[in-house]
């Protein structure tokens, strides 16, 4: 996401010149750039002028520090434009209420239901009882794939498949909740491939009879200015209290994001970032404005990979890392739990200077082998990497879909981690290298 802006934007910064102050000559052109870039993106016109005249009235004439460059001042000031493009700061959801009651809405493909599973999902990790009501009675298998979601997540599915009523379903599914004791209710209801009366009136009705706490629009990032327009409608039907973007993690040139705010006035509370169960993040504009300009955000990164973190497991691969009994097993176990974080190239954009490393070249496919060599092995190769010799070597490769090169490859990358977390682990090994180089 954002991958040609952030560069567009990072190449508009570099040809900022002057010593000492940023003149109306040195930021003519660089503000033409940043606005031309912002419409490639898909950002509105008025929007994208509306913010590029900011950032120039707020750098003409800034005086400059000796320790900090015009270049540096300028991201600081686009930085901050950009933070009150998408709202300033977080805006929470409303879980208020006895049961508290979310109501989603969009159209047919945004990603509507799936993300009714991911965020029943992190509200259940969150202690709290959660219920699903299935009230799209016009898509087929909608039902289907919500319960499916459900079993996944451990999270019940109140549904009425003969029902053709979504509104009486609705209304039921809030009965069964309070009986049921649970505190957040979240009805997922019918899309379609665009806006039509119908589909306003009915959902209008079932907010109308069940009284939301919350109503949550749900848009497809990858729709563009089109998504803009579709928020509009339906906010002007149903008044809603934020936005969802879905499919953050795919192709899109990232405008819906830049302008919907400000088109709509209404805060973006969620992004989606991956089709897993756990591709879910709180919106941060301050965070997101950063990742754009490739400064990276490692409090998302860090609360990401909180999310999957098993204690339990880490102090037994701790334990056994200072014994130097890493082995294959626990790689495994390691690359499972940075799948779960998400798209991998969306987490390199999280660390401050690796999203303007060009010659990475890195995604989740790039594990698959790693995990297929692994799960080639036999359970004493994957206790005992010593032991894999030239004829072991052959079958993982055969059984792998690789070859002996790569696994070759493989297993000496394998050993250089073990060799290095083992050293990190010795206090005494890192003092040691440390002095040796001069660090100390």
């Amino acid at each position: 996401m954002f991958e040609s802006l952030s560069n567009k934007l990072d190449s508009a910064i570099k040809t900022l010149k002057g010593q000492g102050r940023i003149s109306d000559i040195n930021i003519a052109q660089t503000v033409k750039e940043i606005r031309k870039a912002l419409l490639d993106a898909d950002v509105n016109f008025k929007v994208a002028k509306d913010i590029t005249d900011r950032i120039k009235d707020k750098a003409i004439g800034q005086k400059i520090s000796i320790s900090v460059s015009p270049g540096q001042l300028f991201t600081k000031i686009i930085s901050d434009e950009l933070t009150q493009l998408m709202g300033g700061s977080k805006v929470d959801i409303n879980t208020k209420g006895d049961p508290a009651v979310i109501l989603m809405s969009g159209l047919q493909g945004s990603g509507k239901t799936t993300f009714s599973g991911k965020l029943a999902k992190m509200l259940k990790s969150q202690g709290r009882q959660v219920q699903l009501v299935a009230c799209d009675i016009y898509r087929p298998a909608a039902i289907d794939q919500l319960k499916v979601l459900g079993e996944l997540i451990g999270v019940d599915v109140y549904a009425e498949p003969e029902n053709k009523n979504a509104v009486q379903i609705a209304k039921n599914g809030i009965e069964f909740a309070k009986k049921n004791n649970r505190k957040i209710i979240i009805i997922d209801t019918a899309g379609r491939l665009a806006v039509d009366e119908a589909m306003m009136q009915e959902i209008e009705a079932i907010k109308k009879a069940v009284n939301p706490s919350e109503i949550l629009f749900v848009v497809d990032a990858m729709t563009g200015q089109d998504a803009v327009n579709t928020a509009k409608v339906f906010n002007e039907r149903l008044n809603f209290d934020g936005v969802i973007l879905t499919k953050l993690d795919g192709d899109t040139r990232g405008g819906a994001a830049l302008s919907i705010k400000q088109e709509v006035n209404k805060p973006i509370k969620f992004i989606g970032t991956s089709e897993k169960m756990e591709g879910i993040d709180v919106f941060h504009p301050d965070r997101m404005a950063q990742r754009i300009l490739g400064m990276g955000d490692v409090v998302s990164f860090v609360e990401r990979a909180q999310n999957v973190y098993n204690e339990e497991e880490a102090r037994k691969i701790s334990k056994k890392i200072a014994k130097n009994q890493f082995d294959f097993d626990d790689f495994l176990t390691q690359l499972e739990q940075i799948n779960k974080m998400g798209n991998v190239k969306d987490l390199m954009g999280m660390i401050p200077g690796m999203s303007k490393m060009k010659d990475v070249d890195i995604d989740n496919n790039t594990f698959v082998p790693m995990k297929a060599m692994i799960q080639s092995m036999t359970p004493k190769e994957r206790a005992n990497p010593d032991i894999i010799n030239q004829n072991r070597k052959l079958r993982i490769a055969k059984g792998s879909g690789t070859s002996v090169p790569e696994l070759n490859k493989f297993m000496k990358q394998f050993e250089d981690m073990r060799k290095m977390v083992k050293m990190m682990n010795n206090k005494h090994a890192m003092k040691d290298m440390m002095s040796r180089i001069g660090m100390q």
